[in-house]
């Protein structure tokens, strides 16, 4: 390991001075200084510090998917920094409760110096939502024809230029739908799949007709069980799945979809871990965001009621509406829709498990071979 030819002092390194000097309430400008001032100052710089770390991570998980091929050594870097970020966000979602330690009457006293300026100006939260995948078309905004003016030119030409690359929802897409195994040999999962799901569906209608003797309440559960027929019907077919994403009620494409179905029925496949892994910590990331999103309109109203922002908009009820909106990868959430018991499903192919497995070949035994195992 190299070892550095100067000296590193701490606060030079952490640029400390910098740092510590960068708080100015702005409330002792008119008069006596607002003592909670400090405290809403550093928590929002704390928050903008941990968006710059999530950034440095998620941009460089961005960069693994958009490459031809993601293979194991990738995904593990991939899932780890994954976690790292999850981990980045439960300390942020706790973060909320020490700014809730300001009283409503506390905030009041610097609140109306703070005007026009407004969280809806963090450029580094903007560049997260535009990274994961949030489009103009799906987000929530309080005002979508003029949000952007409200930023100055060199904010709003960066954004609207990120908005014209991939994102990482884009590159994930595009990872699942180039999963190799949904057709294999003359196994075809979208096949194998649909015919257990009939399978299944007409074995519950089966049971319903058996134990219901209330002709309305038989045909309430005829009803539902059909409504997850046609569910299960739009997503093997290319036309009416084409039909959901224009609605906007799916954003994954249809191969991806399948393909991350396969992999969450069939998640104990060696060759499936890691990808599950993927899968599972987008969910949670997904999650912890709209947890933040939600514990921040509950802090909003709790300090303004039903004022307005400094920014203009509806306060609590904007933020109330972002959090079930503004999400990314609703779509694996979703999945939980088209799932099946394992008793379920099917038995994969004998090769084709042994093509998701890990398999090792002895090397035959001569003079002067390895022993068995450590090759």
């Amino acid at each position: 390991m190299a070892k550095n030819i100067k000296p590193v002092y701490y606060g030079e390194y952490l640029q400390l001075d910098k740092l510590l000097d960068a708080q100015s309430p702005h409330s002792k400008r008119y008069g006596p200084e607002a003592h909670d001032e400090m405290l809403f100052i550093i928590v929002h710089q704390v928050y903008e510090l941990w968006f710059k770390q999530v950034l440095h991570e998620l941009w460089s998980i961005h960069r693994e998917f958009q490459q031809p091929e993601l293979d194991d050594r990738a995904m593990q870097t991939v899932v780890h920094r994954l976690r790292r970020v999850l981990a980045i966000q439960e300390l942020m979602n706790q973060q909320v409760g020490i700014i809730e330690t300001m009283t409503p009457q506390e905030f009041l006293e610097f609140r109306d110096y703070l005007v026009p300026a407004s969280g809806f100006q963090s450029i580094q939260f903007k560049e997260l939502e535009i990274l994961l995948g949030l489009t103009r078309d799906t987000r929530i905004t309080y005002d979508q024809a003029s949000f952007y003016s409200r930023l100055n030119d060199s904010d709003r030409a960066y954004l609207e230029q990120l908005e014209q690359q991939p994102s990482l929802f884009d590159g994930v897409d595009q990872w699942l739908a180039r999963m190799p195994f949904l057709e294999f040999d003359d196994f075809s999962f979208w096949d194998m799949y649909q015919q257990a799901v009939t399978r299944a569906l007409d074995r519950d209608e089966q049971i319903i007709r058996n134990n219901i003797t209330s002709e309305q309440e038989l045909n309430a559960e005829l009803a539902n069980l059909q409504v997850n027929r046609n569910n299960f019907s739009a997503l093997f077919d290319s036309e009416s799945y084409g039909s959901l994403q224009a609605e906007q009620r799916v954003r994954l494409s249809q191969r991806a979809m399948l393909s991350a179905l396969f992999i969450t029925q069939y998640r104990e496949e060696p060759a499936f871990h890691l990808a599950y892994q993927v899968i599972t910590a987008l969910i949670e990331m997904d999650e912890k965001l709209t947890i933040w999103r939600y514990k921040h309109a509950m802090m909003v109203q709790r300090m303004i009621g039903t004022k307005i922002g400094t920014g203009g908009s509806s306060g609590h009820d904007y933020l109330r509406r972002t959090t079930e909106q503004n999400r990314v990868f609703r779509d694996f959430f979703a999945m939980a829709t088209y799932l099946l018991p394992k008793h379920d499903l099917p038995d994969l192919p004998p090769l084709l498990r042994q093509a998701l497995g890990f398999h090792f070949q002895q090397r035959p035994k001569d003079e002067g071979a390895a022993p068995a195992g450590t090759n």
